[in-house]
Order: C-alpha cells, then structure tokens, then sequence
C-alpha cells in the first residue's frame, strides 16, 4: 500500500463502541456525536458505523454539520445546538434538524418556521452549572412559557431538554450530584407546562460511564464512540474500548549524524553522541502539535523519541543508536491502539492538552482511510463507498492486511475539541 501519511480509520472499533455504551446506558438510547467530522474521524463513515451498531441519534454542533448528514443520505433524529444570529434557520427547519435552544434563539426559530410554514423540532437548554450556553435557571420559566405559546401557535413543537455536564470526568466532584438535581427540576417545569418531551438528556461520555443517574432517556457519546478514555490515568483498555484511529507516516529521510549535532529550528535539540536521524513528513500543518516535547512514535515495534521542534510539514526522531539500518520508507505510527504504540493520550501528554485535541486537529491535509467498512450498507444507503479494503486488519499490531483501493480526504478538520461529549 502506498501513502505518505494517512489517519486509519477502523469502523469496526467505532461500532464496537457504540455497542458498549448501549449495553452500559440501557435502556437510554446512544447519541452519537459527530460534530467537527466526526472528531476528525470522518463525520459521514462513523455516522454510518454507529447507526449500524445501534445508536438512534446524532449529535452535531453547528447546522452545517448536520446539513452535510442530511445531504449523505442519513434520515435519523439528529440534534445541532451553537448558533449565531446568521445561523441558516430555515435549511434547518427543512431538513428536519432538532434546534437546541438557549434563549435568544426561540425567536429566531418562530420566525424562520413561519417563514417555511413548517413547524420546527426544538429542544430546550438549560445551564445546570457549565456556564456556557444554556439558558440561565432564573430565565428558564420565561423561556419554557414562550416556548409554550410557540407550539400553541404551530410554528414549532418542543421534543427534548437537555443540558452539558462540567465536571463528569472528575467523578469525585460534587459538582455532577448539583447538575442532576437542577436538571430534574429543569425538566419538571418543562412537564408541568404542558410539555410532552420525547428526550430528556444530559450524559455525555464520562457520564455515561459513571454516573447511571445521569443517563435519563439519552445519552450523549463523544469522545467514547472513537474509544478515547476522558479520564485521567485511564486508559481505553480499561474502560473496554477501542480506539479506531491510527495515524502514520512513512520515513522520508534517514541519516547518521555526529555528536553535538543541532536539530530542527532553534537548534534547541543536541545529539548526545553520534546517532541516526529519521524524519517524518508530518508536522502543525497536519496537525501535530508544535508543543509536543517528549512525545514518541512507533518504528518497527519499538518506540523512539521526537526530538527538536515540529515544523509545519515534518519532525524529527532520534534513534539513539549510529548502527540503525536505513530505515527510509519505513513505518512511523504516531499514534493508534496496542501496547506497541503511543496513544492519542500520550501525545496530549506531550502536548499539555487533551486527547480529544489530538485527534480532531488531525488536518485535512492527511488522508483518511476507512477499515471495517460495510460496503454493502454504504451501497444501499444511496452513498458510495470512500475505500476498498479487502484485507484485515489487526488493530493490537498495526497489520493493515491487503488493502485495495484509494484513500478518501475527510473533510473540516477543526482545530479544538469543543464540548467534552
């Protein structure tokens, strides 16, 4: 197989988790978040695989996100919930998305539903104790009462409440225990209204995972659905999922170089001794992060140090060893799961973020390639698929098997891991 850099995508780890979290969350249902493509994943492809797997919903943060599903062919309940004032309302309507609502919001929704003559799905949001959107406790009778008079009128009905936790992945903080009792009574003075709610939700996937008195009718999974743990000195493995992204290079350059040897930009990095240098074409443009000091990949098993700063297209590994053969067209895994590899945490380690970052920076610029594909299902879903593959592929060893096929570029990386779903 021929590449230059690529993010492997499995499916199979994707519906492996959303099993998971169904068997951990019943009888709530899963909502699969997808928003900025899917983590950097691939919204489409992993909106597929979870929906195969048995997640009813899908989550998004911005409409756009949830036009794109609606224009792949995706018929399921899908939920957008950050909008501006220039936020296209009325596709939105059409297109049958769920709103959430924060306050100001409900306004423009009426209008826009007006304007379509359709009714809008909205769903109400309340600020339990994150202190970002939401609608504030103080405002939320008015908000539900307006809301109220809306549905009277026929321009929209109210489907769900919901809200976002803060501190879900630090399950000792008595902060989770005040979220719920202000969300139970955020929902009762939705129901004491008149409201008829199909979904009450406020889980996202440190909730899931531990706190079953959070699950309500719906849970939220993020970072979870790509088998990434939101825990701190946890793992995947020990939360028994998998993580179904793989990011590697080949080595484009391989030399011995002298004692005292300077590297990368500032020359901030000095070799020991005499050693071989490899170089990697991946770099910020790719969305590795420039502060990753100490951060290690996988050749050939063994791990190795990135050593010097990262440039915008490439960095730099020192092997430690002037005996190294040549390594040029080599494997390089940055990141991807089995005990050989680094893992997306590692790297946020090395970068002093969050794995949700590492993973959802990943640019366009590299190539998603997607394992574990259904094709079938792809075909009848009205979509083509972006990969053949006709190998296997052994996730604990890095062994792609027999790969027929070309690679599909995801779209809209993003650069931040917005909401801890």
């Amino acid at each position: 197989m021929r590449y230059d850099r690529q993010a492997v995508i499995d499916l199979d780890a994707i519906r492996a988790n959303v099993r998971h979290f169904l068997e951990i969350a019943a009888p709530a249902r899963v909502m699969a978040v997808v928003k900025a493509d899917g983590y950097g994943h691939g919204a489409v492809e992993v909106a597929r695989a979870a929906l195969e797997a048995g997640a009813s919903w899908l989550g998004t943060a911005h409409i756009s996100e949830a036009l794109k599903l609606r224009s792949a062919g995706f018929d399921a309940p899908v939920l957008a919930w950050l909008h501006t004032p220039d936020s296209d309302f009325d596709a939105a309507i059409n297109a049958n998305v769920d709103l959430g609502i924060s306050g100001w919001e409900l306004e423009y929704v009426a209008a826009a539903a007006k304007r379509q003559e359709r009714p809008a799905r909205v769903q109400l949001k309340i600020d339990t104790g994150l202190g970002r959107n939401g609608c504030p406790p103080a405002q939320w009778e008015p908000l539900v009462s307006r809301a109220v008079e809306f549905q009277e009128e026929g321009l929209l009905r109210v489907v769900g409440v919901f809200s976002h936790l803060a501190v879900a992945d630090e399950p000792h903080r008595p902060e989770t225990d005040e979220q719920i009792d202000r969300f139970r009574e955020a929902v009762a003075v939705a129901e004491n209204a008149g409201l008829d709610l199909e979904v009450r939700h406020l889980a996202n996937t440190p909730g899931t995972l531990t706190r079953p008195d959070s699950h309500f009718d719906l849970v939220r999974v993020g970072l979870g659905l790509y088998g990434l743990s939101p825990f701190e000195g946890q793992v995947p493995e020990d939360l028994k999922l998998k993580p179904a992204m793989t990011l590697r290079a080949r080595v484009a350059n391989c030399k011995l170089v002298p004692e005292h040897q300077g590297v990368s930009y500032g020359l901030r990095y000095h070799t020991e001794e005499a050693t071989t240098l490899v170089l990697v074409p991946m770099g910020y443009g790719d969305g590795i992060p420039r502060s990753a000091n100490g951060a290690q990949v996988a050749i050939g098993g063994k791990r190795y140090d990135v050593v010097g700063r990262v440039a915008m297209d490439q960095f730099v590994v020192d092997l430690r060893t002037s005996e190294a053969e040549d390594l040029v067209g080599a494997e390089v895994i940055l990141f991807g799961p089995g005990e050989d590899a680094p893992g997306a945490e590692d790297w946020a380690a090395a970068a002093g973020t969050i794995n949700y970052e590492i993973v959802t920076r990943v640019s366009p610029r590299v190539p998603r390639v997607y394992i574990g594909q259904d094709l079938e299902t792809g075909a009848a879903a009205g979509m083509e698929p972006s990969v053949d593959f006709t190998g296997n592929y052994d996730g604990a060893n890095h062994n792609f098997g027999n790969y027929d096929g070309g690679a599909s570029a995801a779209a809209g990386g993003g650069n931040g891991a917005g909401d801890r779903e």
